[in-house]
């Protein structure tokens, strides 16, 4: 599985050229026509009219659930926090056993893209707390980190903990947007730094749909609702939850799918069927 890298090469699925830190303000790659549902995007849209045997369960593994869970996590985002972030059901188990990868894939992705693990060097404020707090997980991540004979670095994440992470918040959003559960192995998953995606590939990953919705979501969802005002045609179907931050798009025209932009340098596609 290749690294994350600030300035080399490392051949991830469907990219080319290096990989390399988030570029600053201005670039050609900046992000394409989010501003259409900022206001007042993350209002629950009150009473939703869907198949209530969707609901009273863990959207993540089907039982009963005990807990609400932040989809995004907060971890993921700066304060203060936006109102009304996405919530889902789910059980204490799969609640508590996300916190830690959580905070292990907010953590690397900070010190990627800042190129170390010193909170004095970090921008993240939240994230600098939690490193001076536990120097245990800035020495793991910094153990990850390889350096070439020009000073190079390349940064090795932890896959496993990052999937678990991903997936978890795919099958919130594909929960919370359009009433869809999905506990099975997906048939997509793919991240990349969104600097090495190529035009053929960011093109897709940022308008999977382009013109007229051709999959109409499912009766009553937040995805449904969302698109009636607009007469079954949306911007661009991102929903930014933080700015810069964090940002995601669902849909159903290819299969059941969600993209997922962190810190607008992670990119996250998972899709099912």
């Amino acid at each position: 599985m290749p690294g994350f890298t600030p300035n080399k090469a490392v051949g991830a699925p469907g990219t080319s050229g290096g990989i390399r830190r988030k570029p600053e303000a201005g670039n050609e790659a900046a992000v394409i026509g989010r501003d259409a549902h900022k206001e007042g995007m993350m209002e629950d849209p009150g009473k939703l009219f869907v198949d209530e045997r969707l609901t009273g369960i863990c959207v993540y593994c089907g039982t009963m659930p005990d807990t609400r869970d932040h989809c995004p996590s907060k971890v993921l985002l700066d304060e203060p926090y936006p109102p009304n972030l996405p919530v889902v059901e789910a059980c204490l188990a799969c609640n508590k056993s996300f916190s830690l990868d959580e905070q292990y894939l907010a953590c690397f992705l900070e010190c990627v893209m800042c190129g170390s693990t010193e909170p004095k060097e970090l921008r993240r404020e939240n994230i600098k707390r939690i490193l001076s707090k536990t120097p245990r997980l800035a020495a793991e991540i910094q153990s990850t980190v390889t350096v070439d004979e020009n000073g190079g670095k390349t940064w090795h994440p932890d896959m496993d903990r990052v999937r678990n992470v991903v997936l978890k918040l795919a099958r919130g959003h594909l929960h919370f947007e359009l009433s869809v559960q999905e506990r099975d192995d997906p048939d997509v998953f793919e991240i990349a730094p969104l600097s090495v995606l190529t035009a053929e590939s960011r093109e897709f990953f940022e308008c999977p749909e382009p013109g007229p919705m051709a999959v109409w979501p499912e009766l009553g969802s937040r995805a449904f609702l969302r698109a009636l005002p607009l007469r079954g045609q949306m911007p661009d179907g991102w929903l930014d939850v933080q700015e810069g931050r964090y940002r995601y798009l669902v849909g159903q025209g290819h299969g059941n799918y969600a993209h997922i932009v962190i810190g607008e340098y992670l990119a996250c596609w998972v899709a099912w069927g």
